[in-house]
């Protein structure tokens, strides 16, 4: 008897004249994989929208310590809803103006690639602003990620 035509106890012919996984073989892999797919895909998506959110809540920290900063030199908080504008480029009537307050060029977007929104006065909070994200619809409301809102 040739060894090339020696067959192993699975029916199948070994390395030299191997034939190749067979049809219920492959199938059985692709489940496996499909099953383990089912199971880490939305573990994995849940835990990329929970890193969206901590990275507006951190941003949104650094921005509010970049306007006050900014309120520190000048004695007021920026004006207007353009006023994250102010940390970057130098308002006419700020007098002692010490910026850039922010490392960017421009003023970030949030982690869903929208502006942030910047109110003077707040509505939440009256005696200065609010500034926030509308969160991953765009609508705010319950996804509303704000300088009032306790971190997540």
């Amino acid at each position: 008897m040739n060894s090339n035509h020696i067959q192993s106890m699975t029916g199948r012919m070994n390395s030299w004249g191997r034939r190749g996984f067979t049809l219920v073989e492959l199938l059985v892999v692709l489940t496996i994989l499909a099953i383990l797919a089912g199971i880490v895909l939305p573990m994995v998506a849940g835990r990329t929208e929970q890193a969206r959110i901590i990275a507006a809540t951190t941003e949104i920290s650094t921005l509010v310590t970049a306007i006050s900063m900014f309120e520190a030199d000048n004695g007021y908080y920026p004006k207007g809803s353009d006023g994250l504008q102010s940390l970057i480029v130098k308002p006419r009537d700020a007098q002692n103006w010490k910026g850039p307050y922010v490392q960017k060029d421009k003023v970030p977007l949030d982690p869903w690639k929208r502006p942030y929104v910047y109110v003077n006065p707040g509505r939440h909070n009256p005696a200065s602003y609010d500034l926030y994200s509308t969160g991953k619809d765009g609508l705010g409301g319950t996804n509303t990620i704000g300088n009032w809102t306790p971190p997540t």
